[in-house]
């Protein structure tokens, strides 16, 4: 029996309505963060090779990790919530097939327990494998509430997937590359390895400003931006970092088929930005359909989240349950 089956059977009412998906991935919080070009006078696209001379890596491991939370119970307005990450790597073989490496998963409760009467509180804390309590300040408000849910999951998700990165550090092979889905400076071990990308698609934390940005902005498909260093705000280490097109985005909006790059803080990294950036356009295809975000989204990482999503527990699937009253035909 699910722990929340014990909660409800204790006498928390049962949850008929699941928030939207979170949107994984986040460039950070909005607003401006500080950079500092180190590549042009002043922002430039780049034209990249063509696909069919692009040189990818002989070996190359692939890291991404899932997401999943539902409002199970409620405790009068206490919203208690069940939680699901995952995340793995997947190295590339020889034939290029995409196999597992390493995998962490966590499913786990969220409830701010000081706001819970005693007795649901109690069969909380004994049929919960794993709880994590968070503050009760925001239970009246329940639309911040759920940010605040959100916020706890997208942290433990990085845990984990900071976790991975760091040991395949400690593991890597001779010339093996590690791209991962987020931000390579979440980790500084991570964010001054030589051969780490991040690539990240959503694009919260505006880093260019004026004709930079409107550059970065309406960037051609097939290039990328001049290299920039990016430091405070979100970020504790350090990284330089470009923007790369890869589709057009006439048509669609500007962020459409719009990454931006994460790699060490170094001048190596300048001098092969036009090469990496190559690589990651020739990884686009196939296509990484049927995902929503299938312009910015990588298909090897996309091969990552299908798989971890194959593993998920059902119980947690995120859905939409029409609030109409049910009627007897």
């Amino acid at each position: 029996m699910p722990w929340w089956h014990e909660l409800i059977a204790a006498g928390a009412v049962p949850a008929a309505f699941t928030p939207p998906p979170t949107t994984p991935g986040t460039d950070g919080a909005g607003g401006t963060e500080h950079a500092d070009l180190v590549e042009d006078a002043e922002l430039e696209a780049h034209p990249l090779p063509g696909r069919s001379v692009a040189r990818l890596p002989e070996a190359v491991s692939f890291l991404a990790g899932i997401e999943r939370w539902s409002v199970v119970a409620y405790d009068g307005v206490v919203q208690v919530v069940n939680a699901y990450v995952a995340a793995a790597i997947r190295r590339r073989d020889e034939r290029g097939l995409l196999r597992t490496t390493r995998e962490r998963h966590r499913g786990f409760a969220i409830a701010p327990l000081e706001r819970m009467k005693p007795g649901l509180r109690q069969r909380l804390e004994l049929a919960a494998p794993d709880l994590e309590s968070i503050g009760p300040e925001l239970v009246d408000q329940p639309s911040r509430y759920l940010d605040q849910v959100e916020g706890t999951v997208r942290r433990a998700r990085g845990a984990i997937e900071r976790e991975l990165a760091e040991q395949w550090i400690t593991a890597a092979r001779a010339e093996e590359w590690l791209v991962l889905d987020g931000l390579l400076s979440r980790s500084p071990a991570v964010a001054r390895h030589p051969r780490a990308l991040g690539v990240i698609k959503s694009h919260g934390a505006q880093f260019l400003e004026g004709r930079g940005l409107e550059r970065a902005l309406t960037l051609p498909p097939g290039n990328r931006t001049s290299v920039f260093a990016v430091r405070g705000g979100h970020t504790r280490t350090e990284v330089y970092s470009w923007y790369l097109r890869l589709w057009p985005w006439e048509g669609n909006d500007l962020l459409y088929g719009l990454l931006r790059v994460e790699a060490r803080s170094d001048p190596e990294t300048t001098a092969r930005a036009t090469e990496l950036s190559g690589w990651l356009w020739a990884e686009r295809a196939p296509l990484a359909t049927p995902a929503t975000r299938w312009d910015r989204l990588l298909y090897p990482l996309h091969n990552v989240e299908e798989y971890l999503k194959a593993l998920a527990p059902r119980d947690i699937e995120l859905r939409r349950v029409s609030r109409l009253p049910k009627t007897g035909t």
